[in-house]
């Protein structure tokens, strides 16, 4: 992925953020993403894996991604066998994204890989990976922010917010994200 050094590009003012290589593979993944994929009947699964999988993502064919999903950069993810993203999920995968075996996304829950260095007066964009490890699951409307790692079987809450990582296992709830309990290992 091309990110263009603020300095120069000025994007703070209209410049661009990304090359104009990169931005028109992002159009033409979008356009084809809106006529062939997102609105696709539900059990299209593998319709929308070889989508993805044509635009360069990495998906097992056992992963399951459902329809009305937005998905920024395909090339930027990894789902491993059984690993689900429900509808209405973000992936705003500037930074490279795993989804681990059985791990869910619930509906319209939010992934961020990237972020903006708030030192730099140009703003400087800074991808970062998200993992979301094996048979952790992130619940309706939870977010996810860059750079963080929800570990094996880990559960954020509905609506929660991780902006750090969270521990195997465990059960985090409230935003900001706090642990609750330990949850039972399968």
């Amino acid at each position: 992925m091309s990110v263009l050094d603020a300095k120069a590009a000025n994007p703070r003012e209209g410049g661009p953020s990304f090359s104009l290589k990169h931005r028109l593979f992002r159009a033409a993944w979008n356009l084809t993403w809106a006529l062939a994929g997102s609105w696709t009947p539900v059990p299209l699964y593998g319709w929308r894996r070889f989508l993805l999988n044509a635009f360069g993502a990495k998906l097992s064919p056992k992963a399951r991604v459902y329809p009305k999903t937005t998905i920024w950069y395909p090339p930027n993810l990894t789902m491993d066998d059984h690993a689900l993203v429900g509808p209405g999920v973000i992936l705003y995968n500037m930074g490279q994204m795993k989804i681990g075996s059985y791990a869910i996304i619930s509906q319209r829950a939010h992934l961020c890989g990237g972020t903006h260095d708030p030192d730099d007066p140009h703003f400087q964009i800074q991808p970062k990976p998200v993992t979301i490890e094996p048979k952790a699951w992130v619940a309706a409307e939870a977010f996810v922010g860059p750079g963080v790692t929800v570990g094996e079987g880990a559960i954020l809450g509905a609506r929660g917010v991780a902006a750090k990582n969270l521990e195997p296992w465990g059960i985090y709830a409230g935003n900001p994200a706090k642990k609750i309990r330990e949850r039972k290992r399968f």
